[in-house]
């Protein structure tokens, strides 16, 4: 703005000692007005001010530099906003990549007809998974084939770390053509904010972990990965229990208390353990996945552990976990997870 008064002598900028043209005036003008636009912006809570706040800090700088001698200093303040605008734009650009991928799993859905659960489906499931399906409500009730739930979290990134980081996450499932995409955000002291997406789709599988939505910490995909997020899906239908009688999942018979499920779909295949209390809840769920996705990656036994149980939408799950890996120098629970909110069969984004 100081430009614009200089130029057209509105007031004695002693500040600025270069002379300036009336043509580099409006320039200034101009980027004091979209300074102040983006500012209006970013308190209305629109998502692209950050595109109108860099565009401002590049036109700024270019005008700092030709008058480097008096504007200097200003290029602290335009190193500030540029940052924040960077990584709020970085965010914006990593929401809007989730709601297409939630949007692709959500288009699969579509044309499913929902059916009621009977008894008589349960027939040939082994007795302790026929049990559970039986306890936890589900009989009379309409099949899942889109689940939307919230999640609140305390996480661990590395093994030794010993203060839990908070989280909260939001997950989309989808039942007939399996599916997932789950997003987190953790803050971290004193002023980090990672977010993640995992995601389960067409039988492939990817891993995302960023720091500020921008820098990637963690980007996973392959075999292993697949195998491992399919694995994870596989644990996760103790929150929709009828996905039980999806038939890309076979049972096998343990013992009394616990069960085998292989899922396969789409060339992807991998393998799990269901537990049992003697009242018919489960309790626990096992399976060996690769700890990591190096070449030479290890399968350790990975087990979620249930703490508390809830009845949902009418039907009784677990909504109180930990998540534990075995490894060779010993247990590793990295993972509280409570679910706070579940609807089933939802139509769209806006549940």
């Amino acid at each position: 703005m100081l430009g614009f008064v200089k130029a057209f002598d509105l007031a004695n900028i002693q500040q600025l000692s270069a002379n300036i043209s009336k043509s580099a005036g409006l320039i200034w003008l101009f980027v004091f007005v979209l300074f102040i636009i983006s500012g209006i912006a970013y308190f209305a809570k629109f998502q692209w001010w950050s595109l109108l706040a860099i565009l401002a800090v590049f036109l700024s700088a270019s005008l700092a530099i030709s008058v480097w001698k008096d504007a200097k200093f200003a290029m602290i303040p335009n190193a500030i906003i540029l940052i924040v605008a960077f990584f709020s734009l970085s965010l914006v650009i990593f929401n809007k990549k989730v709601s297409n991928e939630i949007a692709q799993i959500m288009g699969q859905a579509e044309g499913f007809e929902t059916t009621k659960i009977t008894s008589e489906q349960l027939s040939e499931l082994p007795i302790p998974v026929a049990n559970w399906l039986k306890i936890s409500g589900i009989i009379g009730k309409e099949k899942a084939n889109t689940v939307w739930l919230t999640q609140k979290a305390k996480m661990k990134l590395k093994i030794g770390q010993e203060k839990w980081n908070n989280a909260t996450a939001e997950q989309y499932f989808t039942i007939e053509k399996p599916g997932f995409v789950w997003i987190v955000m953790m803050n971290m002291p004193p002023f980090i904010k990672i977010t993640g997406r995992d995601k389960f789709i067409d039988g492939k599988g990817e891993m995302q972990i960023k720091l500020f939505s921008a820098i990637n910490v963690v980007n996973a995909k392959g075999p292993k990965v697949d195998e491992g997020t399919l694995q994870r899906f596989l644990g996760e239908i103790v929150w929709f229990p009828s996905a039980v009688l999806s038939p890309y999942i076979s049972w096998e018979a343990i013992d009394a208390l616990s069960a085998k499920a292989t899922m396969d779909y789409k060339g992807t295949k991998g393998t799990g353990t269901f537990y049992f209390n003697k009242q018919g809840d489960f309790i626990k769920f096992s399976a060996f996945r690769h700890k990591g996705n190096e070449p030479d990656a290890k399968r350790y036994e990975w087990i979620i552990n249930v703490q508390e149980y809830a009845i949902m939408n009418g039907v009784k799950i677990p909504v109180k976990l930990t998540a534990t890996w075995k490894l060779d120098e010993g247990d590793w629970t990295w993972l509280k997870l409570e679910i706070t909110e579940i609807k089933y069969n939802i139509k769209s984004l806006e549940n």
